[in-house]
């Protein structure tokens, strides 16, 4: 978004980056945000724990100033591998606070904020969230997961009269550094494109969704992911 001369606010949580051992520097969001001022480019960074029903509005007023947020990217999430099984309460309302509450309150404020559109058919703002299909021994995620599909196409709907246009991403397995090898080779097996794919992958689609050439694509679930599909 940078590299297209968005000005951004990035959201990020350390502890839970502590607390599910992701592959990181310790200064990942300064190294980020540093990397897209050099594009020319204002940044803010916004830490926030998104299981916390106050943090989404707090995020969009700290995004909005001097305002309003136009553009609304969502790849946070809650992931802790478990079943039906060993699932427990507290674990599975966690993952739908996150994934599923966050992403409808962070939408609401977005949308509360947003400037109606000068003209019918007008784009007031965009919204691409990011989703899965995994769900075996991944279930809260993966269930949650569901419930934000529904939440950001519903957004396509509810909110044409402020001229927002929502989708919703499935990139398919990324490696961003949480695969062991085994895992690296049964998707690059499972994938007809012959390769994982990357983080850019991903980013040239939600840019294309940003963008006046993408701005017809809405309320879509979208599989930029290959060729791969689950078993």
């Amino acid at each position: 978004m940078a590299r297209d001369g968005w000005d951004v606010a990035l959201n990020y949580w350390r502890p839970y980056d502590d607390r599910v051992g992701l592959e990181r520097n310790a200064d990942d969001p300064e190294s980020i945000a540093s990397e897209c001022r050099a594009l020319g480019v204002a940044v803010e960074l916004v830490p926030g724990d998104l299981s916390d029903p106050a943090v989404p509005a707090e995020l969009i007023r700290a995004a909005g100033t001097p305002g309003p947020v136009t553009a609304l990217v969502m790849s946070h999430c809650e992931s802790v591998d478990s079943s039906i099984l060993t699932t427990d309460l507290e674990s599975w309302d966690r993952h739908f606070a996150v994934n599923a509450r966050a992403t409808w309150l962070l939408i609401k404020a977005f949308a509360e904020q947003l400037r109606e559109p000068v003209v019918p058919g007008g784009v007031g703002g965009r919204i691409v969230a990011l989703t899965s299909d995994h769900t075996v021994h991944n279930l809260p995620y993966g269930a949650s997961k569901g419930a934000l599909d529904r939440i950001v196409t519903a957004a396509a709907v509810e909110l044409a009269d402020r001229g927002v246009r929502a989708n919703v991403v499935n990139p398919g397995p990324i490696d961003t550094g949480w695969m062991d090898d085994a895992t690296r080779r049964s998707g690059i097996e499972a994938t007809p494109a012959g390769r994982l794919g990357t983080a850019e992958d991903i980013a040239d689609l939600v840019r294309f969704l940003f963008s006046e050439q993408g701005s017809w694509m809405n309320g879509q679930i979208l599989y930029s992911n290959g060729g791969f599909k689950l078993g």
